[in-house]
């Protein structure tokens, strides 16, 4: 379990432009994934609720969800499909504990065994809820945004999170489209925004909190997400790989740990952890991209994965990286299963 003690601060909190043009905009206007147990705080005056955070690949759900906690918890990079898993984040705040669950972009392109697997996760992620965060770039809905939105029942309150709002150049535009958004859906509340604008955040989190049931907390509260270390350390290593080679290789690269061993420090030194990664692409052009010329791209992989996790765990991290290509791995359910997809 990571906490607030062994990982490092990444929220962006960059004012963004127009913060009264939203204020006057908006004038008119919970299974399986939860703990076997919950933490034992009183109830009275504490709240806590599970909320999914859905919508189409690269509308910006995991930089969402960082600035939500606070901390870096999931990856994020340019490349569609970066979130394979679900990613459970939690934010504890004054008497309330948030629980953000962010999920995979759901995939309407390719129908192959990966991205079944993926849909089956955003799917089960919205079932059993208090609250959904239907995100959206402000200003667009197209029919990627339309097929998340059919998967969203009408008994559990969802937000419409317009976010980008920081690009968006004519904010007049904005009300005409809020209003056709309107007749799509009965949101609950529309809330233009900018992930990376502190304020918007902090506004985001007080409307979520009204939806939230009085209960006790199901986490600690310095406690930041339910996914190990060894977790971190791939998710790590495939956003550095991701990042370094662009739209070069396809999303269908993946990352599998091999040992992940954790030796005690002496004395005043860190803890020291022993990592062992493979790539995982689908043709030999591939393997060679992500080595690069000399093998100095999967060196800079390693050592940026490496400077990272050191930061973000306190402890030194020695890692070792292979690739192997492993032709239409993505396509072969028994494979994508023994990767860890669900």
């Amino acid at each position: 379990m990571i906490t607030l003690k062994n990982i490092a601060a990444s929220a962006d909190g960059t004012r963004s432009q127009g913060q009264n043009d939203v204020e006057i905009l908006l004038a008119g206007l919970r299974r399986d994934m939860r703990p076997a147990s919950p933490v034992e705080t009183p109830v009275e005056g504490r709240r806590c609720g599970l909320i999914a955070i859905v919508g189409k690949p690269n509308v910006g759900k995991s930089t969402l969800l960082n600035a939500l906690v606070g901390q870096k918890i999931s990856i994020t990079s340019r490349k569609a499909q970066t979130t394979r898993h679900r990613i459970t984040g939690m934010h504890t705040v004054g008497a309330t504990q948030f629980v953000f669950v962010d999920t995979p972009g759901f995939q309407t392109r390719h129908s192959n065994a990966l991205n079944r697997s993926l849909n089956k996760t955003v799917i089960g992620a919205v079932g059993d809820v208090d609250l959904i965060l239907f995100v959206v770039e402000a200003g667009i809905f197209n029919q990627a945004d339309a097929k998340v939105l059919s998967l969203l029942g009408k008994g559990i309150p969802t937000l419409l999170v317009a976010n980008k709002l920081d690009v968006v150049h004519r904010r007049a535009d904005i009300a005409p489209w809020l209003q056709d958004m309107q007749q799509r859906h009965a949101f609950a509340e529309f809330v233009p925004m900018s992930a990376k604008n502190a304020k918007d955040v902090d506004r985001l989190l007080g409307i979520c909190e009204k939806f939230l049931p009085e209960q006790a907390w199901w986490y600690a509260a310095d406690e930041l997400t339910d996914r190990s270390e060894r977790f971190l350390a791939s998710e790590t290593v495939r956003e550095k790989l991701f990042r370094l080679t662009g739209d070069e290789l396809p999303y269908t690269s993946t990352v599998v740990i091999d040992k992940f061993e954790e030796e005690a420090g002496r004395g005043k030194q860190k803890r020291l952890l022993r990592i062992a990664a493979t790539i995982v692409v689908e043709r030999d052009s591939h393997k060679a991209m992500v080595i690069g010329d000399k093998g100095e791209r999967i060196k800079r992989i390693g050592t940026e994965t490496r400077v990272e996790l050191e930061k973000a765990l306190d402890c030194k991290v020695f890692i070792e990286m292979w690739v192997k290509v492993r032709s239409g791995w993505a396509d072969d359910e028994a494979r994508v299963r023994s990767f860890g997809y669900e």
